[in-house]
């Protein structure tokens, strides 16, 4: 299946004003000649290095029996479960692929430490990990590494013969891997994360899973020649236009599965989009929804809604979706489709769509809070086993948590958004992500919502570097269950709490209003919050 999209509406009216001019100017046969002036001579150096997933089928193609010998071999060993450690493009382009496959995968994006333990008591006797780092020094990999192989070697397992490394060639991990005997894959170091899904690092954790990577690259090289070309009809160039050009500008994106057989891909375009977009005090906003989201009531004028189907022609027909983009093609597509048209958004934008120049300091402030330990905040007050600390002492003043929330989407400007971050162990409060529609419907604005510190990875970057109409609601937990990581002064406990509490600290050193909810008993403390928002 090839990629097929259809506009209505304002995106139309983007997609005849636009494509045109970028046929013109040969901006898709420039991106896949690797042109990197196509962003301006600022993002030149950066994009020079960062181009190669054009041509990550070819590149990956010999990958693919390399993968499937190394599966045979683990399976003949009685190995039958695999875990990726990995954060941001390293594990969603993986979870995208393996869930719509119907393959089963563990995804360990996390530092909550009964998510690691979780990880770690299922079958650990036929695990194999998959330790995935572009850099090869991302603290949440590391620590999930070492904790691993301390496990294996806890029941007498060899970590090398259980342990698998997928990395940049060069990087501290593959140097330090390869000289400890670990199994290595190394990445194109020209692809950026967040464009690597048809690299290694898509590949190898969902092959060795049971997925046909070989399929996936056929989807994707099919498609390569409608992407390639300088044309009216080419779906990149058409999509670009409609998510970046609208007049006036929608810089929110709604995301839509509606019927699809593809699971997850709103959450890997999210933070494709995010973190290449968000920057410079522009961007788009990708803003994962459901078919039944308030949104889709309330349609803000700033909001453009993508609908993900099985055949947007179809969906075209029954005239239901005014004003809305569908589209609709392989996973293989979709991925080709959408890096393209990222790309080209940025061209639109006049950003560069490959450096995340505002990720990097929520790590250095959350390695200094781990550097000095410092007493936590006391909190403005504590309501139903719920701790309230704000940014700014005024969102706090009324002691209610009620009445917190108000004051938080008071702060709201005409065009903003509502960010929720969740640092809490996903699988014993999974229905915390309820909660988005209740907040969009409360704040009547478009919401967000992200597992921290995974979306430290993609979003992030948006919201410190894009406009400044963001608020934030931290959800933390305080739990008695901590696992200590080997060789490292701090706990998987201290970590994820030091990582929510830096970014808090640089959110609100850009002037974005945080208001941190840190629940403190059992599962009747969730009930009250998701009561307060429901007010």
């Amino acid at each position: 299946m090839t990629f097929s999209l259809h506009a209505s509406g304002a995106a139309r009216v983007a997609i005849d004003e636009v494509v045109p001019r970028l046929v013109a100017d040969m901006v898709a046969s420039r991106i896949t000649a690797f042109d990197a002036t196509l962003w301006g001579e600022a993002a030149e150096e950066e994009a020079s290095k960062r181009l190669g997933w054009v041509e990550a089928v070819s590149v990956s193609r010999p990958l693919v029996p390399e993968i499937i010998a190394l599966r045979d071999e683990l399976r003949a060993k009685g190995v039958r479960r695999v875990v990726l450690a990995g954060m941001g493009g390293s594990s969603l382009a993986p979870e995208v692929i393996s869930q719509t496959a119907g393959v089963p995968l563990t995804i360990l994006d996390s530092t909550a430490p009964g998510q690691v333990l979780a990880a770690l008591d299922e079958g650990l006797a036929e695990t194999v990990l998959v330790v995935s780092s572009k850099s090869g020094s991302t603290v949440e990999t590391d620590s999930q590494k070492r904790t691993f192989a301390a496990a294996f070697q806890d029941i007498g397992i060899d970590p090398t013969e259980r342990i698998v490394i997928v990395t940049d060639p060069g990087s501290p991990m593959d140097a330090a891997a390869r000289a400890d005997g670990y199994r290595v894959f190394n990445a194109d170091p020209n692809v950026g994360g967040r464009y690597s899904a048809l690299t290694a690092f898509g590949l190898v954790p969902s092959g060795l899973a049971g997925v046909d990577i070989a399929e996936l690259l056929d989807e994707a090289e099919a498609t390569l020649l409608q992407v390639a070309v300088d044309a009216a009809d080419n779906p990149a160039l058409r999509l670009g236009a409609a998510i970046a050009a609208t007049s006036p500008r929608r810089d929110k994106l709604g995301l839509v599965t509606d019927g699809t057989h593809i699971q997850g891909l709103p959450d890997w375009i999210e933070q494709l989009i995010a973190e290449s977009t968000g920057k410079d005090g522009t961007g788009i906003l990708p803003v994962v929804m459901l078919p039944v989201s308030p949104e889709l009531d309330t349609l803000p004028a700033d909001l453009q809604i993508v609908r993900l189907v099985d055949n947007a022609h179809q969906f075209h027909m029954t005239e239901r979706h005014q004003g809305e983009i569908l589209v609709s093609g392989s996973l293989g597509a979709n991925f080709i489709v959408w890096e393209y048209a990222t790309v080209i958004a940025g061209h639109l934008l006049g950003i560069n769509p490959f450096d995340q120049p505002d990720v990097e300091s929520a790590k250095i402030a959350a390695r200094g809070l781990l550097d000095a330990r410092p007493e936590p905040t006391e909190p403005a007050f504590v309501q139903n086993g719920i701790e309230v600390r704000v940014s700014n002492p005024a969102l706090a003043s009324s002691g209610d948590v009620e009445a917190v929330l108000d004051a938080l989407w008071a702060e709201l400007p005409e065009d903003g958004y509502v960010s929720i971050q969740a640092y809490v162990n996903r699988l014993d409060l999974e229905q915390l992500q309820g909660l988005r529609e209740l907040v969009a419907a409360d704040s009547g604005r478009p919401t967000t919502f992200g597992w921290g510190p995974r979306f430290l990875h993609s979003t992030g970057q948006y919201h410190k570097g894009g406009p400044a109409q963001g608020v934030f609601l931290q959800i933390l937990e305080r739990t008695d269950v901590d696992l200590e990581i080997p060789d490292r002064p701090f706990s998987f406990g201290q970590l994820i709490q030091a990582q929510a509490a830096g970014d808090a600290g640089v959110l609100a050193d850009h002037g974005r209003p945080v208001v941190t909810l840190t629940i403190t008993d059992d599962s009747a403390d969730v009930l009250a919050l998701f009561e307060a928002a429901q007010k």
